[in-house]
This record gives C-alpha cells, sequence and structure tokens, in this order.
C-alpha cells in the first residue's frame, strides 16, 4: 500500500472505531480539489497544519484532517484483520479502482472501496440491475431473464444484493454460468465468498446494515456499467426509483426500465429511460438509449 492509497483509506474509513469520524464524501471532494494548489514537489512529505491553513481550513478542521492522518497503527490493525475475512481495501487511486466510476462520478465517486471475492471482475463489461424488494411475477421473470442474458453474452452483473430484483437477477446469472459483482449495504465481512461472486462495500467491511447505506450505494451500482435495467420501481419513493431518477438527472448510464404499465415506468420514460419487456432484451450491448428527456425540455 502506497502513501496516498493509506491517506484515503485513513480519511474515509471508520476503521473499526465507532467513534471516529472520517471524512464524508463531500468533505473528501473539497480537500481532493484543494489539495492541488499545494506544492507536491516533494510526494514523500507530510501533510502539516500550515498546508491546510493555506487551503482554506480553519484550526479545528486542520487539526481533525491531520488526526485522521496518524491513525497508521489503527490502519495497519484494521487492514490485517479484514484481509482474514479475504477482504482488500481498493481507493480512488489504486490501480483496480473501478475506473467508469472513476470516471463518471469523478471527486464524488467512493474514495475507499472493500473488496471480498474476484477482483479480475472490475476489468470485465458490465450491465447493472436494480429493482424493488417485493416483486410482481412479471418483473420477476424480467429480472432473471436479464440476469441470464448478462451470462449468456459475457456481461458481468452488477447488483445490490438486496431482497427481490437484486437476488432474482444474481442467481439467474449465477445459475446461467455468468459472474456477479454484489455491491452491499450489510457487513461485508460476513458474507461468504462464492465462485464468480465479487462484493464490494464502501467505508468499511464490518459495518452493518443501514439505509443510508444502502441509497449511497446506489451510485456504485448506476455507475459501474453503461447500461442499467430497473426490474421494478416504486413512485417516488425508495432507493430504486431515487438511484434511477439521479442516474437519469445527471447521466450516468443508459436506462431500461421494464414496461409494465406502473405509472413510475411511464414517468420514468418521460424522464429518459427506454421501457422494453422481455422479448425486447435481444443483445443487451445493443440497446439504445431514448434521446428526448424531460430534463432536456
Amino acid at each position: 500500500m502506497n502513501p496516498r492509497e493509506a491517506g484515503f483509506l485513513l480519511l474515509s474509513s471508520q476503521l473499526g472505531d465507532p467513534g471516529r469520524r472520517p471524512l464524508t464524501t463531500a468533505q473528501l471532494r473539497v480537500l481532493a480539489d484543494r489539495a492541488w494548489q499545494l506544492d507536491v514537489s516533494d510526494m514523500d512529505r507530510q501533510l502539516t497544519e500550515k498546508d491546510l491553513l493555506s487551503l482554506g481550513y480553519g484550526s479545528d478542521m486542520a487539526q481533525r484532517i491531520l488526526r485522521l492522518l496518524g491513525d497508521m497503527e489503527l490502519l495497519e490493525h484494521y487492514v490485517r484483520h479484514g484481509a482474514k475475512y479475504g477482504c482488500v481495501p481498493i481507493t480512488r487511486v489504486s490501480e483496480g479502482y473501478p475506473m467508469r466510476m472513476r470516471r463518471v462520478l469523478g471527486l464524488d465517486s467512493p474514495g475507499i472501496l472493500w473488496a471480498k471475492g474476484d477482483l479480475s471482475l472490475l476489468g470485465r463489461p458490465a450491465v447493472s440491475l436494480v429493482g424493488s424488494r417485493e416483486l410482481c411475477e412479471k418483473n420477476r421473470e424480467f429480472a432473471a431473464e436479464v440476469g441470464r442474458r448478462a451470462a449468456q453474452q459475457g456481461f458481468v452483473l452488477v447488483s445490490g444484493n438486496a431482497r427481490g430484483a437484486d437476488r432474482t437477477a444474481q442467481e439467474a446469472c449465477l445459475c446461467a454460468g455468468g459472474k456477479v459483482i454484489s455491491v452491499v449495504a450489510d457487513e461485508l465481512a460476513k458474507l461468504p465468498a462464492g465462485e464468480g461472486v465479487l462484493y464490494l462495500s464502501e467505508d468499511s467491511y464490518d459495518l452493518e446494515f443501514s439505509a443510508q447505506r444502502a441509497i449511497s450505494r446506489n451510485r456504485v451500482i448506476h455507475t459501474m456499467s453503461d447500461r442499467v435495467f430497473v426490474a421494478q420501481c416504486s413512485l417516488k419513493s425508495g432507493g430504486t426509483w431515487d438511484g434511477t431518477v439521479k442516474n437519469l438527472r445527471f447521466g450516468w448510464s443508459k436506462v431500461f426500465c421494464f414496461r409494465d404499465g406502473s405509472e413510475s415506468a411511464v414517468l420514468l420514460q418521460q424522464m429518459g429511460a427506454e421501457t422494453l419487456g422481455v422479448d425486447d432484451l435481444g443483445t443487451l450491448e445493443n440497446l439504445e438509449e431514448t434521446e428526448k428527456t424531460l430534463f432536456d425540455q
């Protein structure tokens, strides 16, 4: 682990200490943006309070950042402990970090992802699937078919491991001999390692499930591929709606929503999603997105 990778870990992870207050993604973005002003001719030089004050930080915030960066012993212990569970860190400046997500989200991409499983899946073509936990049968069939098509056509399936659409698609993909990247919102260390599966978690490997983590990971699922399939979505509520609307607003990727006649599908189509049925899936790589969107008007 090089000093830059260690710095991202120190700044953006609790490192197993519930009382530790790492920087938020927004705070990390501000620091990364301001840091370009520093003289980095000596790459091994440690950041000082004088540096941070020169970047416009107050004394309290400068001291907080330096305290976070000073927890090297805690970091080393946390990384060693994670390795026992097969969990390894990938920082925004690591070679294996998802390139598409970093390009699309820029400084808003997660500072750190913890990984468990087959890391080689990060470099392969992928499609993403999101959807509700409670599925209608026809929507379940759509989710499963996306998973099967991904496997048959050589795509890694990216999803969120939640009950309902996520697991339906993941299981169908694996049963068809495919590979899955599962971005989880619960405790990474406790998940069983499986063949053909890579689990990813933001920030830490030992954090329990929370609604906030579930919502935050949506941007990871939506930006790790250039095609996102929506199996089912509640109207104007829930993580699937929130993540999909943000995707359409900011143009993260192409969005394809199952044509189930629901109000949510109709509204997502007006925002720019393409609606389709199971018979329309065909070759996933060739699907096109509607050009005119509600956000363009």
